[in-house]
């Protein structure tokens, strides 16, 4: 029985494998095909040559590095308060954060651009507004991956040990609290970054340069760049899941209440 579990088990993983990479192949395959007659790299060049690529991806990224640190500083804190405080109140928390799932992204950009285009709250063309819609999108992953990294620490316990020894707030936050969750940190991070890469909705209708814009237009005038700006984005995600699993590596030895 124990080896037919086994067996089972590396059945399911494989076919999962297969299901997951079989597309990938075959458009990383098809993205060679530019060049007639022969398998090669000009879609690439074509992508990584174009004036609008050049603009667009590292907005993107500017995007997500600047969604991430907002979130941060805005879900870190909630969630290590929550927990060490009012802990009665982390359901209707949870339920808060689940909101962008609920609400169509259609529906909420309409919402920022009806709510922020007119006086005394004219900021529809700020960068900000975008950052801020990001961070709301990227809220359910980001709060959960730092409250499920706060589960796995006796919070009240290294609170009073660090108070105990004089530490403030601020100490107790940056050198206590953040050491400690840094992987989910980083797991939040990454996820949040994998939104806002590939995230159209807010980017189209609040006009600000993004990738996946940049991609519905590859796929409205051009056949093979589209496969291989598909194939650069997961390719960026998988080295940032890479950098994560480095910094994470050390993580193990972390220091947690009662312990």
């Amino acid at each position: 029985m124990r080896r037919t579990g086994v067996i089972w088990s590396w059945f399911w993983m494989i076919i999962g494998i297969l299901y997951f990479f079989l597309p990938l192949l075959a458009t990383f395959l098809f993205s060679l095909r530019a060049e007639l007659g022969h398998l090669g790299f000009k879609a690439y060049i074509n992508v990584f040559s174009d004036p609008q690529f050049q603009l667009r991806f590292p907005a993107s990224i500017m995007w997500a590095i600047l969604t991430i640190a907002v979130a941060i500083v805005i879900f870190v804190p909630t969630a290590y308060w929550v927990r060490l405080k009012v802990p009665q109140f982390r359901s209707a928390v949870e339920l808060i954060t689940l909101l962008p799932f609920v609400i169509p992204a259609i529906v909420y950009v309409f919402g920022l651009v009806r709510t922020f285009s007119q006086p005394p709250l004219l900021i529809v063309d700020s960068p900000g507004l975008l950052v801020a819609g990001y961070t709301v999108l990227s809220m359910p992953y980001m709060y959960r991956a730092i409250d499920t990294g706060l589960r796995a620490i006796d919070v009240q316990t290294l609170t009073e040990a660090a108070q105990s020894l004089g530490a403030g707030w601020g100490t107790i936050l940056f050198k206590v609290i953040f050491p400690n969750i840094r992987v989910s940190i980083l797991s939040g991070a990454f996820l949040s970054f994998a939104i806002v890469m590939g995230e159209y909705t807010l980017a189209q209708y609040l006009a600000k340069p993004a990738f996946a814009p940049y991609i519905a237009l590859l796929i409205q005038n051009k056949a093979y760049e589209p496969a291989a700006a598909t194939i650069i984005s997961f390719a960026l995600i998988w080295a940032c899941m890479g950098i994560i699993q480095v910094i994470g590596g050390g993580e193990q030895g972390q220091i947690t209440g009662g312990h």
